[in-house]
């Protein structure tokens, strides 16, 4: 059968909702392969039979300032900026499924608690940046970095997101794909253009 009908019939078994796909996953590009070689691993896109990582993790945020960071707060333990759109800390028992560079998506379905408000800040979470680490005392714990200057509404008064946000448990952290740590993006935009909805790449 020629190559290009079995790629035809291919994408057909596993369109979503296909009886060849399984409910959980997501259909995404195969890696793109020009002369014959696949692009770099870490860049591949997965395919409808493979699952992005995901990891439930417990969530709190902090700020680019030395009470809260260590005396040089302008730098992250990755030695990229401190760049409060982007940038979050992982737990150092997490070294190993989280290292630096790789992007994640953050989300909660749970409902808010007076310890979590995670929706009064959720539109400045989005997708972040693996570039900094936690105290040894943390485990399976992500630290979103937010902007020291911001405030937001909270029970009548203006607070810092990283306040408001609080403790939050029951956390979905899902790796979408790694930067090169020497020319990381720096906003938000620049994370969602790395990648097409629904599609999450592997790591």
């Amino acid at each position: 059968m020629p190559v290009i009908a079995v790629v035809a019939l291919m994408g057909f078994l596993f369109l979503p909702g296909s009886a060849g796909a399984p409910a959980h996953a997501e259909t995404i590009s195969a890696p793109i392969v020009v002369a014959g070689v696949a692009e770099e691993p870490s860049k591949r896109l997965a395919t409808s039979l493979e699952v992005a990582d995901t990891y439930q993790v417990s969530m709190t945020a902090y700020n680019a300032v030395p009470g809260q960071t260590d005396a040089n707060p302008f730098v992250t333990a990755s030695g990229m900026a401190s760049i409060s759109e982007v940038v979050a800390a992982r737990s150092r028992d997490m070294a190993a499924e989280l290292p630096f560079g790789t992007v994640i998506r953050l989300e909660r379905t749970a409902m808010d608690t007076p310890s979590c408000r995670f929706a009064e800040v959720e539109h400045q979470i989005g997708y972040r940046i693996i570039a900094d680490t936690m105290h040894w005392r943390w485990t399976h714990k992500i630290d979103v970095l937010l902007d020291h200057t911001d405030t937001v509404p909270v029970d009548g008064r203006m607070v810092n997101p990283a306040l408001a946000l609080g403790h939050c448990t029951g956390v979905t952290a899902t790796v979408v794909c790694k930067v090169d740590m020497n020319n990381p993006p720096t906003t938000q935009a620049e994370l969602a253009a790395m990648f097409a909805e629904p599609a999450l790449a592997l790591r």
